[in-house]
């Protein structure tokens, strides 16, 4: 097999679309570009989104109320409730927390919430605690740092 013998299936290459070259090349008289109108002028391509002069999608859609916080943080909530996995004079933290599975991702804050009894004496070190979360770990023998 030599290169300059070496072909390429059939149907594999098109030639392409010669337009305005007369009748005769298939692609006469219009030239591909139908009957007047706004497609068959040389400017004439409709902007993105356009439906012919009907109400575009993005107009027919309701308009977004109010804005997102960028800078807002989002907390993983654990309740009083789950630090009854925990032994006795545990320290709580993020680390045990993803351990015991508790929370699922490691860059994101822990806050703790007062849903639940607590039945064990934990140590709690964790980014932000509730009031009511505060006084049920130091109601059953626990800390707060």
């Amino acid at each position: 097999m030599k290169l300059d013998q070496m072909k390429a299936k059939a149907g594999a290459s098109k030639s392409r679309k010669r337009v305005g070259r007369g009748n005769a090349s298939g692609h006469g008289t219009y030239s591909g570009r139908g009957c007047k109108g706004m497609g068959q002028r040389k400017s004439g391509n409709v902007r993105p989104g356009f439906e012919g002069g009907q109400t575009p999608l993005i107009s027919r859609l309701p308009k977004l109320r109010g804005f997102k916080n960028p800078n807002k943080t989002s907390f993983q909530v654990v309740n009083v409730v789950d630090l009854n996995r925990f032994n006795d004079g545990d320290e709580v933290n993020l680390q045990t927390l993803l351990q015991k599975r508790l929370v699922s991702k490691k860059d994101l804050p822990v806050k703790l919430l007062a849903d639940g009894k607590l039945s064990k004496k934990v140590v709690i070190r964790l980014h932000k605690v509730s009031s009511a979360a505060r006084e049920k770990v130091v109601a059953a023998g626990g800390k707060v740092l």
